[in-house]
């Protein structure tokens, strides 16, 4: 069966997050290393490097992701953004190093307004530039590129666009995709029923393959199918169902692929335990 987890905050230490996808009973984790709305970000201490390790492993050394800042825009054509974008980014793939994280997700990045061609032109150059920078002590370290919903100028949204960046990049052997359920629906992607289920996976199976798939983030959608709106909703209560979910679950493609939920939740992470007990529920 998958593991089903969630994304916890690492608020009061990077172990902290141990305790709490312990206390919603999760199988896999998403994290992010630092705070993510903002450009500059202190290393990792050795302090703290050991205390994530033995908390990890005291929780049985479950898959573990980060996500990267969004402010991060490898897309961009404006030389400042685009630099801070760089940097912010090697410093992500190092702190992952340094903790042991394995995975990195990150979201392409916009166009703004210069259009698609140029925009994934820039992800692809910019991306490689990570990879080069970052250097050998994050060479155990793999991005993941996340489906998007395709808001505004974003890129990313159809499976083309990740397949010409996969495709261009240098690296291509450190490129993996994240799959995020309300993305994909929202840019256009059906998986409400077994015909429309098996259309869309056939159809990034074809342009990019099911093997770069490392990773999902489950989320349902506020929105409708196609609507390019990035809106989550909680398991069963959006326009996706619990038949979508049922039928990701039961593929046996994605048996052992890490799923974790980044839906809406409180301090007592109830909507977490509750979201984890629907879809435990469809298999």
């Amino acid at each position: 069966m998958p593991l089903l987890g969630a994304h916890e905050s690492v608020a009061g230490g990077l172990e902290r997050a141990f305790e709490r996808i312990e206390q919603v009973g999760g199988e896999s984790l998403q994290i992010f290393t630092r705070n993510q709305r903002q450009w500059k970000a202190a290393p990792i201490t050795e302090e703290e490097s050991l205390s994530f390790a033995n908390a990890w492993e005291q929780a049985g050394n479950m898959p573990v992701a980060s996500h990267a800042s969004y402010l991060i825009n490898l897309g961009s054509s404006k030389q400042e953004q685009a630099e801070k974008s760089i940097i912010a980014f090697v410093d992500e793939l190092k702190r992952c190093a340094r903790l042991g994280i394995v995975f990195v997700v990150f979201h392409p990045g916009s166009h703004g307004g210069a259009g698609v061609e140029t925009g994934l032109a820039n992800v692809t150059r910019h991306l490689d530039l990570v990879v080069e920078q970052a250097g050998d002590e994050a060479e155990c370290v793999t991005i993941l590129l996340e489906t998007t919903a395709g808001q505004g100028t974003g890129l990313g949204y159809r499976f083309e666009e990740l397949a010409e960046v996969l495709e261009k990049s240098r690296y291509s052997s450190r490129l993996g995709i994240c799959v995020d359920t309300c993305h994909i629906f929202a840019a256009g992607y059906d998986i409400r029923t077994p015909a429309a289920y098996e259309q869309t996976f056939a159809e990034f199976d074809r342009l990019i393959g099911l093997d770069r798939i490392r990773f999902f983030h489950l989320n349902d959608s506020k929105k409708e199918l196609g609507s390019r709106v990035d809106r989550h909703e909680h398991i069963g209560k959006g326009y996706i169902g619990l038949d979508g979910f049922r039928l990701l679950l039961a593929d046996p493609r994605f048996a052992s692929h890490p799923m974790t939920l980044e839906t809406p939740k409180g301090k007592e992470l109830l909507e977490d335990i509750d979201n984890l007990a629907v879809l435990r529920s469809l298999y």
